[in-house]
């Protein structure tokens, strides 16, 4: 894992940077997807997490459900189209999880994606997306724990 003026970034998972949104392919083909430990920084502390239902299909950039703090709400897009399998239910009555471990206990929704061989191609992954972090991070003064 990297860490990026106190941002972590793991180095195994996609990212689609410019929204914040990072992308977990599983041995049985569904992809874990949630937001980066930028995005909940940005966000600070989250006091709603609603993921949309099992079934839902989504189009790649559409949202799977919002997130809320005390000074914004806001989608999560999705980085690749495909149906909902699974919500992380335990972010519904603790959305703080986000927070605390946006790679971990933190996720948001697990797809079964349409095609993600040839949408995952604009995802970011390893030292390409750590270093679109590195730029953006440094490019807009984002720093998520001095």
């Amino acid at each position: 894992m990297s860490t990026l003026r106190g941002c972590n970034i793991p180095e195994d998972l996609y990212y689609w940077v410019e929204r914040h949104v990072w992308a977990r392919p599983e041995p049985d083909g569904t992809v874990v997807v949630g937001l980066t430990d930028v995005a909940q920084t940005l966000a600070k502390t989250l006091i709603s997490a609603a993921p949309r239902e099992v079934g839902r299909r989504v189009p790649r950039g559409r949202s799977l459900g919002t997130v809320e703090s005390g000074k914004w709400v806001g989608p999560v897009p999705a980085p690749v189209s495909g149906e909902i399998v699974a919500v992380n239910r335990e972010i519904k009555d603790r959305p703080s999880l986000i927070n605390e471990d946006p790679y971990g206990k933190g996720w948001f929704v697990r797809l079964r994606p349409e095609n993600w061989e040839g949408e995952s191609s604009d995802l970011l992954t390893g030292r390409a997306a750590v270093e679109a972090y590195r730029r953006l991070l440094e490019d807009q003064g984002i720093v998520c724990r001095e």
